[in-house]
Parts: structure tokens; C-alpha cells; sequence
């Protein structure tokens, strides 16, 4: 787990930082939200940021991958010659044989199943993959389709002295989920989730939406990934033409009705044209029950809670999430969905909707309708004593521990062994 005191040390480890890259990291840390027991990939344990191996990529891959999937086709009861489509998203890291062809030399998989294997689409592609079963469903029937969400940090850590580029070694952090989807009728009874719509928006023809985040080199050639300061404009505008499309899907018409009423009546008397006049606002707790929030940082939660009126009961898995696990790129979104289960908060009926984002810029959701009550049976969270969340306190001990680089002077600064 990286505590405080383990990333502290990472950070001295890094000779490329000065005294306005610590006091910047220090900021970036106290308010991301993150916790004291994330987990980190290997090679940071090993102090080899700096010259990562493609054994020890791979190496993170696999033992994610093998326990996972293990754990999940053997709580389903399925084999895995049943899966008939296996599709893997890994955004950072490209091998060969591609990394679904290593799950299916391990489990021995049939040679016609048809896999896909997806780089490149950052934190919103568990729902892209999601989207690619939907559409395999409604041509094939009876199928099994395993979808696996992880990141490889091992090569994409960044070891350079970029302000946009250390903010990701903040934020990022190792995880990852398997899930089992099917279309079969007789499987029914068995399932937990029902997808009942799904919408993608993709912004990259804009310039501004394109390089907000980008994975390049700085300028003394350390690879590492760029999170622009326009980054929050495009995700907003993202959002906001993802929630067009879908909230027709998933809002009764009484509530469509009232705010496109609300909306002209303002606009009509004039009162739109008035700063500081409050803004007419969708209820979405009249179509959702739960939200399930991308967990791009504490910024990104409380912006989207905001937008959508949500309450600090609606924020609390995501914000959970951030503390305990940090962000897992594309499989955050399913920690999240799997503390409202251990919570014992979804019912049969309930319909929950999901909201990611990721590079591109792309902003995709969906909402999922509860098929039973869950109990959080093998929940990961079930082995973070889930019974005493939240805690009491989200403060970060960055700031007790290394609150005094703030008051140094560049110029005396030296660096405590």
C-alpha cells in the first residue's frame, strides 16, 4: 500500500524535483482525495520508476487478470470453454501477443471465442467495452461475454519534473475488474444488473477536447501523461452533451416536461439574460436512484455532484472509492457500483447510472436496473471492514508530515535525508 511515509520516499527518490514541484505535489495530494491505503504496481516497491521493465508490465497484468477472473468464473459457476467473447481494456500498454491472448492461453480458452482488445480509451472504457457486448447481443444469441478493465502504471509513471505531468502519478493508482454479461433468457434469475440504455459522446474533432489529455514526452524525453488545464472545460462540455442524450432515455416526461416549461417561462420573462439568477435544473432523482460517479479526483465529484443536485449520501461511494483505491482508471467506476452493494443500498428495481470519462475526450454513461437484492457476497469491499465507512475524517496526513516545505525559501532549501 502506498501510506505516506512509502510516498514521501518515492517522491525524495525523484532527483528531478525542486522545491516548487513539492510544494505543488504536496497541494495536489492533500486535496485529491486519496487515502493512505491505495495500492501501487510493484516496480515502485522495487525503486525502479525510472527504468521499467516490459516483464514487470506484463508481470502487473497477470496477476490481476488471473486472480480476478479465477474469482469471478468460479463464483458464477461458469468454465471458461462457456465465454464465447472476451473483451479486455487496457489503455497504457500494448504487448504481443496482445494481453487477451495471454488470458486465453491460460484458461485454455476455445479457439472460436472472439476477443477484442482496446488501448487507448482511458478512464471510460469499461463502458465503451460494455457497449461493444451490448452490440454483439443483438446480433448472437446465448452468449457469455467476459469483459476485463485494468491500467498498467509500471511503464506510464512518470519520473520527470512537468507539473501537468507529475498530477497523474497522484491520482492513478493499480486496480481492476472482471465482469460476466449474457444474453442467454434462462440465465435470468441469475442476474444482479439489466442494462436498459447506453450513450457515448466522443469530442475528439475538437482541438481543445483532443489534447487536454495526452500521454507524450516532456522536454527531457521522460514519457508520462499530460492533464491540460483546459481539461475541465472539455469534460463539462462533454457532460453536458452526454446528459442531452440520455436523459430523454431514463426521465419520466413529467420531469422533462417541467424543466423544458421552467426553462421557456425564464427565458421568456427575461430573467436569462440576469447574472445570478439561479438556473433552471433537471431532477435526476425522479429516473435514478443511485449514482455511480467516475472517480477522476475530488474536483471531478464534487463538479458533478453539483451539476446534478446530488446529495452527500448520493457522493459517498465515489468519494469512498477515491479514498480507498484512488483512481483505477476505466474499472473505478465498478468499485464504486461494488460499495453501493456492500452498503446493502441496491434493491431489486432500482436503476443506477453510471458516468465516466476518459481521453479524447469522451464522456459515456448508462443506467443499469437492479434484477434482485444484492448483499455484497465476495465484494471487494467486504475486505476493507466496510462496516466503518465512511470514516469520521478524509483528511490527508500529507499535510501534518510535509506542511513545512510550505514555509521554505528556495534559495536555503535543502532536502532532509
Amino acid at each position: 500500500m502506498l501510506s505516506t511515509e512509502f510516498s514521501g520516499n518515492v517522491i525524495k527518490r525523484n532527483k528531478n524535483l525542486g522545491l516548487n514541484e513539492y510544494k505543488f505535489l504536496l497541494k495536489a495530494i492533500v486535496s485529491s482525495g486519496i487515502g493512505e491505503e491505495t495500492y501501487g504496481p510493484k516496480m515502485v516497491f522495487k525503486n525502479q520508476e525510472e527504468n521499467p521493465t516490459l516483464e514487470s508490465s506484463i508481470s502487473e497484468m497477470d496477476e490481476f487478470f488471473f486472480d480476478t477472473i479465477t474469482k469471478l468464473l468460479s463464483r458464477s459457476r461458469v468454465s471458461p470453454t462457456e465465454i464465447d467473447v472476451l473483451i479486455v481494456n487496457v489503455s497504457m500498454l500494448t504487448t504481443i501477443p496482445s494481453l487477451s491472448s495471454r488470458i486465453i492461453n491460460y484458461f485454455k480458452m476455445r479457439d472460436d471465442v472472439k476477443t477484442y482488445n482496446l488501448t487507448g480509451m482511458g478512464c471510460s472504457a469499461s463502458l465503451i467495452s460494455i457497449n461493444i457486448a451490448q452490440n454483439i447481443f443483438k446480433t448472437r444469441k446465448n452468449l457469455y461475454a467476459l469483459v476485463v478493465c485494468s491500467e498498467s502504471l509500471t511503464p506510464n509513471w512518470y519520473s520527470g519534473n512537468d507539473k501537468s505531468m507529475i498530477l497523474s502519478n497522484c491520482l492513478f493508482r493499480t486496480g481492476g475488474c472482471a465482469m460476466l454479461l449474457t444474453n442467454k433468457p434462462a440465465l435470468r434469475h441469475k442476474a444482479m444488473f439489466k442494462l436498459k440504455c447506453l450513450v457515448r459522446t466522443h469530442h475528439g474533432a475538437k482541438d481543445e477536447a483532443y489534447g487536454c489529455c495526452v500521454q507524450k514526452e516532456d522536454d527531457r524525453g521522460f514519457v508520462g501523461f499530460h492533464l491540460d488545464k483546459t481539461l475541465p472545460k472539455a469534460a463539462t462540455r462533454a457532460f453536458i452533451d452526454n446528459l442531452k442524450e440520455i436523459s430523454p432515455k431514463i426521465l419520466p416526461l413529467r420531469e422533462l416536461l417541467r424543466y423544458t416549461i421552467i426553462s421557456f417561462i425564464r427565458k421568456w420573462s427575461g430573467q436569462s439574460s440576469i447574472k445570478g439568477s439561479a438556473k433552471p435544473v433537471i431532477n435526476f432523482k425522479m429516473g435514478v436512484d443511485h449514482f455511480c460517479l467516475h472517480t477522476g479526483g475530488k474536483a471531478v465529484i464534487d463538479a458533478i455532484g453539483k451539476s446534478l443536485g446530488l446529495s452527500e449520501f448520493d457522493v459517498e461511494p465515489a468519494r469512498m472509492t477515491l479514498h480507498r483505491f484512488g483512481n483505477t482508471s476505466a474499472s473505478s467506476l465498478w468499485y464504486v457500483l461494488g460499495y453501493m452493494e456492500a452498503k446493502k443500498r441496491l434493491k431489486k428495481g432500482d436503476r443506477v447510472f453510471m458516468i465516466s470519462f476518459g481521453a479524447g475526450f469522451k464522456c459515456n454513461s448508462c443506467l443499469w436496473e437492479v434484477t434482485r437484492n444484492l448483499e455484497g457476497e465476495g465484494n471487494v469491499w467486504k475486505e476493507c471492514n466496510i462496516d466503518t465507512y465512511p470514516p469520521k475524517t478524509l483528511a490527508n496526513p500529507f499535510l501534518e508530515k510535509y506542511g513545512w516545505i510550505q514555509s521554505e525559501d528556495i534559495s536555503t532549501f535543502k532536502l532532509p535525508e
